[in-house]
Parts: C-alpha cells; structure tokens; sequence
C-alpha cells in the first residue's frame, strides 16, 4: 500500500508563488518516479510534471514549464512542486501521483494518488 499525502495548497494572486509537497510512505522513494496532476473544475485532469526516482530526469506540461520547479529529497521521501508566476488558470485541485516510470505516471498507468489540494490563484 502507497500512501501519498499533500500539502501547502492556497490562495495566491495572481503572479505569486506557491510551494506544494507530498509525502509518499510504503515504497522506497528511490525506486518510482512521481509527479503532479491537475483538475480544474468542470475539466478533465491533466499532467502537470513528473520527476524519475533519482531526481535527475523532469518532464514539464508545457502549459507551465519555466514557471513551475519539480525537486525531490529522497532520503525525506518527499517530492515538492515550487510553482512561481502563477495565473488565475492554474486554478486547480492538484494531486501527488507516484509511478513506476515518468512515462508510465503521465499516462496514469498502475499510479497511485494523493488526496489533492487546492490552488486557487485569484486576478
């Protein structure tokens, strides 16, 4: 069992910045590679950015790539999203997401979820 637990969702306006993290328990960090998927409301959930297990490779949505920073501490079992410049349209749920690969977690196969917080960017 995988347990992924968020935290650090808000409200922000718009051009600030945000820090989310999530915690994964019940697997060795080093091991699969996480991420963070979005859903705005009324919109389907969509791919945010994922990193592997080492920490070394990411992989951006390009609908956010120079504004938000994927990091992991591994011995933490931590992964954080640092999100800058945000806009009203990154308004969203956003939830933790652990997978055996990159590719495998941006296709959602065998993933596990967190719970999801809130970002809500204000204009």
């Amino acid at each position: 069992q995988v347990l992924l637990e968020e935290s650090g969702g808000g409200s922000v306006q718009a051009g600030g910045s945000l820090r989310l993290s999530c915690v994964a328990s019940g697997r060795t960090a080093r091991d699969y590679a996480m991420g963070w998927f979005r859903q705005a409301s009324g919109q389907e959930r969509e791919f945010v950015v994922a990193i592997d297990g080492s920490g070394g490779s990411t992989f951006y949505a390009d609908s956010v790539k120079g504004r938000f920073t994927i990091s992991r501490d591994i011995a933490k079992n931590t992964v954080y999203l640092q999100m800058n410049s945000l806009k009203s349209e990154d308004t969203a749920v956003y939830y933790c997401v652990s997978g055996a690969s990159m590719w495998e977690l941006s296709r959602r196969r065998s993933v596990y979820w967190g719970q999801g917080t809130q970002v809500t960017v204000s204009s």
